[in-house]
């Protein structure tokens, strides 16, 4: 075979290879869930989620209605149909919050137009309303709790009302993903914290966290952010320094290296959070290894902190990460 035919073959073959982001994490029970909503099949989608009692399986699974597109079309139909139930608001809420963001977009405030704020608040607090309804009739749903964290961040609540809100989630499931998640965002200094309560908050987690604790990652997830704060080329220096990377995999060595780590509905994103932490941090033999664990299950974040394409941003870390191990 010709060499410049064989080159375009293999370029085209490496092109249908390029992984995308999946919403459901290569998770079947998701994918089922995902179609079941986009086409509108409300009973099945109950039927489903009714089953599902482990907190965190629960919060991922309602993020991943969360990202079905259309849901604000027909929901209503579903609250209609059973009117004393608080599963058909949840999905709403839940749905809502995503679908602010949606209208508010990934830049910073000072790049966003006073058009898509309003749109935001405006769809934000119509998911507040159905998410508040949720917790007053049921005040044990963690589920609803968490996506109030997000929410009032996004309505830049006060901290002690988002304090509330986180409470009223680990009230009912102490190592609540989803909550701390949002908790730890909501204290970032990109939004109403500062650096010193964001690393306290995650490192306090961490250290209580059992043994295999997904929670142990918010340390990685401190570490991004205040590498995403700095000007470029200080924020290398700063994830490679020597007490940086240790901490990094202290932080892997209590979750996702330790024994008792369990791969529950989800688990590819708490490796592509170690993944890019490493890779930034440039512990290529660290980042190699959470890529072969996490194969082409990416996930949208924190990968387009690096670049806006979060695939392409994906596959050229993966590729020094191989390069370097």
């Amino acid at each position: 075979m010709p060499a410049v035919r064989l080159f375009k073959r293999r370029t085209a073959e490496a092109r249908a290879a390029r992984p995308v982001v999946d919403p459901c994490l290569g998770d079947p029970a998701a994918r089922s869930l995902h179609g079941w909503l986009t086409q509108r099949n409300w009973q099945a989608a109950r039927d489903f989620l009714l089953t599902v009692t482990d907190p965190d399986d629960r919060s991922f699974y309602l993020g991943v209605c969360a990202e079905v597109e259309g849901v604000q079309d027909w929901i209503e139909e579903w609250i209609a149909a059973e009117p004393d139930a608080t599963l058909p608001l949840l999905v709403r809420g839940a749905h809502g919050v995503s679908w602010a963001w949606q209208a508010r977009g990934a830049a910073r405030a000072d790049k966003t137009s006073e058009q898509q704020f309003r749109e935001f608040f405006r769809r934000l607090k119509m998911a507040e309303n159905c998410l508040d309804a949720v917790v007053e009739r049921d005040p044990t749903d963690a589920t609803a709790w968490s996506f109030l964290v997000v929410s009032g961040r996004g309505r830049q609540l006060d901290r002690s009302e988002v304090e509330r809100r986180f409470a009223g989630a680990v009230a009912q499931h102490p190592w609540h993903q989803r909550a701390h998640s949002a908790m730890l965002q909501y204290l970032c200094e990109k939004w109403f914290g500062c650096h010193e309560d964001m690393f306290a908050f995650a490192r306090e987690v961490a250290t209580k966290s059992p043994a295999g604790s997904p929670l142990a990652a918010l340390v990685a997830d401190a570490h991004i952010e205040y590498w995403l704060s700095l000007p470029t080329g200080e924020d290398a220096k700063y994830m490679s320094r020597p007490d940086v990377v240790a901490e990094l995999n202290a932080a892997a060595d209590h979750s996702v290296r330790h024994p008792s780590f369990q791969r529950r509905p989800g688990w590819p994103a708490i490796h592509n959070t170690f993944a890019f932490a490493f890779a930034c941090a440039a512990d290529y033999r660290s980042a190699a290894e959470q890529f072969d664990i996490i194969g082409d299950l990416l996930t949208e974040w924190p990968w387009r902190y690096y670049r806006n394409d979060a695939v392409a941003a994906f596959l050229e870390l993966r590729e020094l990460a191989y390069r370097h191990r």
